[in-house]
């Protein structure tokens, strides 16, 4: 979705809420982001796992 997009469909006063919201938001600590970037590494804990190439798979 394009910002033209957001725009139309959201309103430039709720974009302007959005952003007066995200403003006031502190910023997070460096623990917190360590854990978001293992949570988005790993969705669900799951190890990563080899992939094989697909003519080896069938």
């Amino acid at each position: 979705m394009s910002p033209a997009e957001r725009r139309a469909l959201l309103g430039d006063q709720v974009i302007a809420q959005i952003h007066e919201r995200v403003e006031a938001t502190p910023v997070p600590s460096p623990e917190v982001i360590d854990g978001l970037r293992r949570i988005f590494a790993r969705p669900a804990g799951r190890a990563v796992q080899e992939r094989r190439p697909a003519a080896a798979a069938a």
